[in-house]
């Protein structure tokens, strides 16, 4: 087996997991758009669009599909007999609480398992369901053995487990074990842990338990995907994500950001397991369906992942593209873009873009026009159009294949002329895109 993890296969050579027991080459995704993606503000998914995500989901290669409990509704019911019927290869799963009702109707659906929850915070215990933990215990054993009976994975988590007790956790967590789950849960609930106390509980608790270890961190603080990579560093074996991140409030672990992090520490290890081409497409679905836009700065797709402004970073860039690149966009089939019609711009990405417009200038040609072009970009941007066209005006004077006149004042305008021009067809975003097989691709 080829080991990756600060070798050749990894776009960070320096990196070494800081554990014997460390998962971050062998782990499984737990896909929750179906979900805990329903709990987003906007979503409502029927279920026509819920097995079209199912599908792509499947197709781009996570191993587990999360559904929202068929107690929830009688539809949710019908949505999880539909969706374990179509056949995929990643396993369905549901989430229940840790009731016998819920799971008596979610083992008659057709799911390959059952992911069962209860609170174990003091906060929950008293204003949620109000049990003590002997109660807790006790319910996990009658749910637990029921569902085993049916010959289904089980999981068991707690919910609000960083704000459990520890000594609470670690003896649920070994009844639960004992029993035979599948996998026992560790849950982030309100996003208020950090890397270091995710480590240290993954890493206790995998001193304790012999089963697998999943792990669903939200987002409120910002650290979900950070905490995802110290749970699989210090044992933990699966993680639950959403597309976009989304979820109750701000959301859980991205899948694409879980992805690209994952990437960057074992490149070969996930374009085994994935498809990454696929995912832009499964993001935009998802956007598509609760309405809103993948943010500009989205991990991998995002409008700017792979975009290059400065000039020294474009002179890197075009020598060799690792400089400031820790994902290759290719392998995520996407292109980088490196914009030149700023003020910021750089000879070099304007000699790159001369040659690419196959026209012949020397180095010192291309330094007097990429300084027109700044000139010009103190007043405003100028787009990719109005660029190319002031390069293909400047090369035509030196040449001698047009008559100057007053070349600067001449270009000034029609460069305008080409900027509104743009503007007015196209969005930004649309612009870029539209462009994207012309810039560099290195």
């Amino acid at each position: 087996m080829t080991k990756s993890n600060g070798g050749p296969h990894s776009f960070n050579p320096h990196y070494v997991p800081s554990e014997f027991l460390s998962r971050v080459s062998n782990f499984s995704i737990i896909e929750s758009t179906l979900r805990e993606g329903e709990q987003f503000a906007n979503a409502f998914f029927d279920t026509a669009k819920k097995i079209e995500i199912a599908k792509a989901l499947d197709d781009f290669g996570v191993e587990y599909l999360e559904l929202t409990s068929p107690a929830a509704s009688e539809q949710s019911r019908l949505d999880c007999i539909a969706i374990a019927n179509l056949g995929l290869k990643a396993k369905i799963l549901t989430h229940t609480r840790c009731h016998m009702d819920d799971a008596r109707i979610a083992v008659e659906t057709g799911v390959d398992g059952l992911d069962v929850v209860i609170g174990t915070s003091s906060l929950l215990r008293e204003f949620s369901h109000g049990k003590d933990m002997d109660y807790i215990a006790k319910q996990a054993t009658e749910v637990i053995n029921f569902i085993k009976s049916k010959g289904l994975e089980v999981r068991f988590s707690t919910e609000d487990s960083f704000r459990s007790d520890l000594v609470d956790l670690l003896s649920i967590y070994k009844t639960v074990d004992k029993l035979g789950v599948n996998r026992v849960g560790i849950a982030d609930t309100v996003g208020c842990a950090t890397p270091n106390q995710v480590f240290e509980l993954v890493r206790t608790l995998r001193g304790v338990v012999s089963c697998d270890i999943e792990c669903h961190f939200h987002n409120d603080t910002g650290c979900a995907i950070a905490n995802a990579h110290a749970a699989l560093e210090a044992g933990a074996t699966h993680i639950d994500t959403s597309v976009l991140g989304i979820g109750e409030r701000n959301g859980i672990t991205p899948l694409g950001g879980l992805v690209a992090r994952m990437y960057a520490t074992d490149r070969e290890y996930v374009m085994g397991k994935y498809k990454l081409h696929k995912l832009r497409d499964v993001e935009n679905l998802i956007a598509d369906a609760v309405e809103v836009q993948v943010p500009f700065n989205n991990y991998v797709t995002g409008y700017c992942a792979f975009t290059h402004k400065a000039g020294i970073h474009a002179k890197a860039i075009l020598n060799n593209p690792s400089t400031y690149e820790i994902l290759k966009p290719e392998d995520f089939g996407m292109t980088r873009y490196v914009s030149i019609g700023h003020r910021l711009t750089g000879w070099n990405a304007v000699k790159n873009r001369v040659q690419q417009l196959g026209l012949t200038l020397t180095d010192e040609e291309v330094k007097k026009v990429t300084a027109e072009i700044k000139a010009l970009a103190d007043i405003r941007p100028r787009s990719i159009d109005a660029v190319d066209q002031l390069l293909r005006e400047f090369h035509a004077e030196i040449h001698g294949e047009s008559t100057p006149g007053s070349p600067q004042a001449k270009r000034t305008s029609e460069t305008n002329e080409a900027d509104e021009s743009a503007e007015a067809a196209t969005n930004g975003e649309a612009n870029k895109k539209a462009k994207v097989d012309e810039t560099v691709t290195a």
